[in-house]
């Protein structure tokens, strides 16, 4: 890896949504979904699915800083989910499906905090951001039936349904950002 290729790591509800939006950014190399946050070592879906892990279904992506900056990052992970509700996105409920950034250094944690400071200024949502802004510390790779979620499913109910108008609104408002 070049000194150019950085790692984001964002928790945003259904790691299959957060993959499928990452992925189709330009100068994303790769999108893992996982699990971090949590308490436990190796959890497995079941377990998080329960919320007894502490973890948050996330996305582990990889980037190459000089195609995409980790703000335009930020700035596609706020406009894709909804950072006001605790706990939940839509129908998904639980701490497994928060609203996290978990900063893999001080810059990150330094822009994320910045960027949730300006979008409270601002006031672009009706409700205060819950965010967390979370120091990483492991990453666990989700099973292999839910990397590529989004490609390998897309006739599936809950792609069509609940991943498919986000990236419909991806397409309309970052259409210059997209591979």
């Amino acid at each position: 890896m070049t000194d150019k290729i950085k790692t984001a790591i964002f928790a945003n509800g259904c790691f299959w949504c957060t993959e499928a939006v990452f992925d189709r950014v330009e100068g994303v190399e790769q999108v893992i979904s996982g699990y971090t946050g949590g308490f436990i070592k190796n959890p497995a879906y079941r377990e998080v699915c329960n919320g007894t892990t502490g973890h948050a279904e996330a996305a582990k992506i990889i980037f190459d800083e000089s195609k995409v900056s980790f703000k335009s990052l930020l700035e596609i992970f706020f406009a894709t989910h909804n950072p006001t509700t605790l706990n939940r996105q839509g129908n998904d409920v639980g701490t497994q499906y928060r609203s996290a950034i978990f900063y893999v250094d001080e810059n990150q944690k330094a822009e994320a905090e910045a960027f949730v400071s300006l979008l409270e200024k601002e006031k672009v949502f009706d409700a205060p951001i819950v965010t967390e802004i979370n120091k990483f510390e492991v990453f666990y790779n989700a099973e292999d039936n839910h990397q590529d979620y989004y490609i390998n499913n897309t006739q599936q109910g809950y792609c069509q349904f609940i991943i498919n108008p986000k990236l419909k609104k991806l397409e309309q408002h970052y259409k210059d950002r997209l591979k």
